[in-house]
Order: structure tokens, then sequence, then C-alpha cells
């Protein structure tokens, strides 16, 4: 585990008898600065880890780059008050972005800061038309695994994850303070490891904003699979970038919000007790 996702921070701990001393380890936040070709766009607030995969993930999230080709280099800086994710682009790439350029402090809890209208708030992302079928139980049972793959929230209790399914297993797992930061993670990981996305999933820990369905359709996946529920601006995005979105998974089932016809429910199929 990556020491930069949590500190040692010991206090004291009181459950209702003397207080005794606390080893707990808590989340690291930091402000995490990302700049093209020497300008900043964004800074957010994030744990600084994996911030390569940070970095190429948010530019093909946000639209910035078509695909990771379009990216020149990339560098992560330490500096006294945070990081910076320093990103080169070429020339003309770098002038479009100029004229959408957004300096922002994004709290951990905000996907859209520094949105500057309604239509891009509710850009709609490329829609997903393939048919790609799975099975309900090896779902639930891909959402059961996640659980041992996230040792900073087993140590610290405060981390978001999302991870790449490729409906034979879990291929790739990220971890962040913040939801939006963690699928950016993945989506920059799943690139640079060439994975194919059509065919696979992509599973989170937390409720399920309109973001995160616009994110999960630009990184080309049928399907998202959420512990929490979805908002109803997510639903309706799912159902227009045809994902589908699959939520409120529990250990007994979950509920299907949009495009139920790729999960090939048969007649005698049942879902096990908990593992």
């Amino acid at each position: 585990m990556d020491d930069r996702c949590s500190l040692d921070k010991p206090e004291l701990l009181w459950r209702g008898r003397d207080p005794i001393p606390s080893s707990r380890r808590v989340a690291e936040e930091r402000p995490i600065a990302l700049t093209y070709n020497g300008s900043t766009y964004a800074v957010m607030m994030a744990s600084p880890v994996d911030l390569v995969d940070f970095g190429i993930g948010f530019s093909l999230s946000e639209g910035i780059v078509a695909g990771q080709d379009d990216i020149l280099g990339i560098e992560v800086v330490e500096l006294e008050l945070g990081w910076e994710v320093r990103t080169w682009l070429e020339d003309e790439d770098a002038g479009r972005l100029a004229k959408r350029r957004r300096a922002m402090v994004g709290p951990v809890g905000c996907g859209l800061c520094g949105i500057e209208s309604l239509e891009q708030a509710c850009a709609q992302p490329p829609r997903i038309s393939m048919w790609v079928g799975f099975r309900p139980f090896d779902i639930l049972t891909a959402m059961r695994s996640l659980r041992s793959l996230q040792p900073h929230h087993q140590a610290t209790g405060a981390m978001h994850a999302a991870a790449f399914w490729d409906g034979g297993g879990i291929r790739l797992v990220r971890e962040d303070v913040g939801r939006h930061n963690a699928l950016d993670k993945l989506a920059g990981a799943v690139a640079r490891a060439g994975l194919e996305t059509t065919q696979g999933a992509v599973l989170m820990t937390s409720r399920v904003s309109v973001e995160l369905v616009q994110k999960t359709a630009r990184i080309g996946t049928p399907l998202l699979v959420a512990v929490s529920a979805p908002t109803s601006l997510a639903i309706e995005t799912a159902e227009r970038a045809g994902v589908t979105l699959v939520a409120v998974a529990r250990d007994d089932g979950y509920e299907i919000f949009s495009h139920a016809s790729r999960l090939m429910f048969e007649q005698r199929e049942r879902v096990s007790a908990p593992m």
C-alpha cells in the first residue's frame, strides 16, 4: 500500500470507559493542480497517489484529449503546498483548451465545480449502442470481491474505490478520497494498460451522480455498478448514453435502473447466500 494515501494521526479513542491511545490511519487529502502546457486548468482535492493515472484519466474523461496518444508528456511534481500534474499537449490542442479553461478548487464531493453553463453540466457523452450480456450472479460476485481490494479504505475507512471488471475478474482498482477522482484514476490506468473496455464494467463504492455516468460512457464501458443509489439525472443520462446502471448493490442483489436487457436472467437462477 502506498503510504502517500494515509497518515498516522494518533490521538485518543474513547468507547465509554477510560480513553486510550488511537492507532487510526487517516486518509491524506492534498490539493492537486492539473496543468496543461504550463497553465493551470483545475485544482482538485485528492489523494496524492496514482497521479499519472489521474492526469491521463482526467484528460480523457473531461474530453480534453480524444486518446492517450494526444498527450505528449506528463510529469508529477511535489511542491510545498501540494502536487502538480503537468501535462503537455500539441499547440493546437492547448489552444482549444485555453478557450474552456477553468481554474478552481474542487471539493472532493463535487465533480462539476467551475462549469459555466447548464449545457456543459448536462453534456451528453458518446452513446454505447453495442449489446453485451452479463450474468446477474457474476456482477454480485464482482462487487463482493472488490471489498478485499481496497487497502487504503481498509486502513482509513475514508476512501472511495473505482474498479474495472472484464467479466472474468477485477483487473484494476484505484482509490481516492473523492469518487470522481477515483474514477479518473481508473480511466487513466485502464488506458495505460490498453484494456478493452467495451466488454466490461466499472464498479464503484459510492452513490451514482451524473458525472460518474458521463465518465463511464466516455471510457466506453457499457455497465456501471455501484453500492449506493443513483440520482435522477444519473438515471436519465444513463438511459440516453446507453449505459446499464446497476446500483444499491447488496449481498442479496441490486436494482437495475437503465438498459436492463444486458442482464441475462435465467428462470432457475438464484442468488446464493453471502460469502
